[in-house]
């Protein structure tokens, strides 16, 4: 129910047309709206709102033409209270206008099959206007309407539950945005099980939508460079004041490279436009959060081996994050639990593939005032050479490296094993993006370990440990 307050205008009434009756067992309502009069700049009246209170009087089982008196004559303040009401179209539909030369027309009364004009002055009947000053009363060029319908495209639209700019969750509901920006506004549900499965046939739907765009794009790509999983994610963004906002990002993870953009690319030049490009071979995945339920939260962490960090602490769950170069990260946040299990699924595949088509990453470092470069080769472990003479100074196989360390800043400690000593020898270089170094070492190891062990590898993922213990 709405309560709407109109004001009687000197020229233009009440602004409306009204039709219906309890003489023919419908409600009266609402069936014209005038453009900028009274009714149109409430902002909240709609054809198809049936009315339910004159200034307090129920009229729910009023005649028409007890409704058209009462308001009529209600004074300069009007106040009704109204309902959409869904089945209005029906009896809407039945003839419109004036009825012409009848008996209701002689008798000076209004007849419910037909609109009142609530937009006349004085007691005008619906017949034709008595203002002159008001010539197209009877023939409005706009009118005012409920939509019973809206398509929302789901092609790479994305979902949310949180209300805009908080980490507050919607109860029972959710909204939906297509790729051009129009929303269907809030999705509300009777229950959060009949939420929950809306939800997770949409995601579901987009998905399968996004797999075809994917599969379109990967034709007019090179088999180096296909796009392994791409997709809608919310990332945290820091404000000056500590606050945490977040915002609608659209991930790609295509070739040798982790894309981040505003919007998603639909043709092969957008993928030039991206805000940020990373290597894959220099990414760390990690997740963060799974689910927030002051019950179990514990336990998930117990079982599934995650280590909460506080600084990233927040109220939503599903989270992970992307560390880059230069001990850089980005934080984000996904729907359902199962995004997250392809996401990191995704990234792995990703990773593995760049490593194997690579096959093997220089970096230029030092040590002791010496320019020496460092290879990680995936069929030859780790390999240190002088940049001038190409001298290989050491060389030791992936099983070698037995531990590492690092000052948070350029400088790493590599500790390895040797063969046929079996004693631990230190090897200390300086790198000038040591973070990117470090990832690339995990990335190759990782990798290796998957050409081996696949098995092992996967029963690492904890977005999946998740899965089925949930």
């Amino acid at each position: 129910h709405r309560t709407v307050t109109l004001h009687r205008q000197p020229v233009g009434g009440l602004g409306l047309s009204i039709k219906g009756g309890a003489e023919h067992k419908v409600p009266v309502v609402i069936s014209k709206i005038f453009k900028n009069q009274a009714a149109e700049q409430t902002g909240m009246l709609f054809i198809g709102d049936a009315i339910i209170q004159v200034n307090g009087i129920n009229v729910e089982s009023a005649t028409h033409e007890e409704v058209v008196h009462l308001l009529r004559n209600a004074g300069d303040e009007v106040t009704i209270t109204v309902q959409y009401l869904r089945e209005a179209p029906s009896f809407l539909k039945l003839p419109l206008g004036s009825p012409g030369p009848s008996s209701d027309h002689s008798s000076g009364t209004s007849s419910p099959l037909f609109d009142s004009g609530l937009h006349l002055n004085g007691n005008s009947t619906n017949t034709a206007p008595s203002s002159p000053s008001s010539p197209i009363a009877n023939e409005p060029k706009y009118e005012k309407r409920w939509l019973d319908t809206l398509s929302v495209p789901l092609s790479m639209a994305r979902i949310s539950r949180y209300k805009t700019g908080t980490d507050k969750l919607r109860s029972n509901a959710f909204e939906v945005l297509a790729l051009d920006g129009v929303s269907t506004g809030i999705l509300q549900f009777y229950t959060a099980q009949e939420s929950a499965d809306w939800l997770r046939a949409m995601s579901t739907n987009i998905s399968d939508l996004t797999l075809q765009n994917m599969k379109m794009a990967n034709k007019c790509c090179s088999p180096s460079d296909q796009v392994i999983h791409m997709g809608w994610v919310n990332e945290r963004l820091e404000g000056t004041d500590s606050s945490q906002l977040y915002k609608f990002k659209f991930l790609a993870l295509k070739g040798s490279s982790f894309y981040i953009f505003s919007t998603p690319p639909v043709s092969t030049l957008d993928w030039v436009r991206a805000e940020k490009i990373y290597n894959l071979c220099e990414v760390l995945f990690k997740i963060h959060k799974l689910w927030l339920a002051d019950d179990c939260w514990l336990q998930a962490n117990l079982y599934l081996g995650i280590h909460q960090d506080f600084d990233l602490e927040d109220q939503r769950p599903y989270c992970f994050s992307v560390m880059v170069g230069h001990g850089k990260s980005h934080y984000f946040n996904v729907e359902l639990g199962s995004e997250l299990a392809v996401w990191e699924k995704s990234f792995q595949r990703a990773i593995f593939l760049e490593v194997q088509r690579t096959g093997s990453k220089t970096y230029m470092c030092s040590w002791q005032g010496d320019t020496l470069c460092f290879t990680v080769d995936f069929a030859l472990g780790f390999t240190c050479f002088d940049s001038k003479t190409k001298n290989v100074l050491w060389r030791f196989k992936f099983s070698q490296l037995k531990g590492s360390s690092d000052d948070g800043k350029t400088r790493v400690k590599l500790l390895f094993q040797n063969i046929d000593t079996k004693q631990i020898e230190t090897k200390e270089l300086e790198f000038q993006d040591l973070t990117a170094v470090l990832h690339c070492i995990h990335s190759f190891i990782a990798a290796k370990v998957a050409s081996v062990d696949p098995v092992f590898i996967d029963s690492q993922s904890v977005a999946r440990k998740y899965m089925y213990s949930n």
